[in-house]
């Protein structure tokens, strides 16, 4: 998954959002330097990777880009998910997904000091570029996954996914949906876990 289920599957708790959305800018054990509930964001984070890594129906998503863009279907497939959540975000919550965002990026903000350094260097562009809102959009996801490929200097042609993405649109959302529903339920538990 990527930043806004992240973020969304962290609850109401704030410092717990702010771990699970940093979670991969801090590597092994280093995660031991943080506040409690940032930890647990950083260890739900984890959860949430390996659960998805392993989840059949995402594997089904991710196999339909995996010839073509190889180790970055993942990163694709994570990213095509969250338009999704984005999409239908009022399925998932009764706070506008513009309000939300604000409030995340308000958040971050007043708790910069216990950024990564990578967060505090990608905060401008994400709130410039307003991420969490143009997930919602096709052309936001485009412009994401042209950003993603400029970054790992054009391995993938990233940006190029968007025609599997309308070739296969609502195999896709049935998909996601299906994935977190389940994925909800099983952060629930882990949350009750930590």
């Amino acid at each position: 998954m990527n930043f806004l289920a992240h973020i969304y599957l962290s609850g109401d708790n704030d410092l717990l959002k702010i771990g699970n959305f940093m979670a991969d800018s801090i590597r092994g054990n280093s995660y031991l330097e943080y506040p409690d509930e940032v930890r647990k964001g950083i260890l739900l984070h984890r959860y949430i990777d390996t659960f998805t890594d392993a989840n059949p129906t995402y594997r089904k998503s991710k196999h339909r880009l995996h010839e073509k863009y190889g180790h970055y279907s993942g990163v694709i497939m994570d990213i095509l998910y969250d338009h999704y959540l984005a999409k239908n975000w009022s399925r998932y919550s009764d706070e506008e997904l513009e309000v939300y965002a604000d409030k995340f990026y308000t958040l971050l903000r007043n708790n910069f000091d216990i950024l990564t350094e990578k967060i505090k260097v990608m905060l401008p562009y994400m709130v410039d570029g307003n991420w969490l809102v143009s997930y919602a959009t096709l052309a936001g996801i485009e412009k994401i996954l042209f950003q993603m490929d400029y970054r790992t200097k054009h391995r993938t042609n990233m940006q190029e996914a968007m025609v599997e993405l309308v070739h296969f649109y609502t195999e896709f959302e049935s998909e996601f949906t299906l994935f977190f529903d389940e994925l909800q339920q099983h952060c629930k538990e882990k949350l009750a876990e930590l």
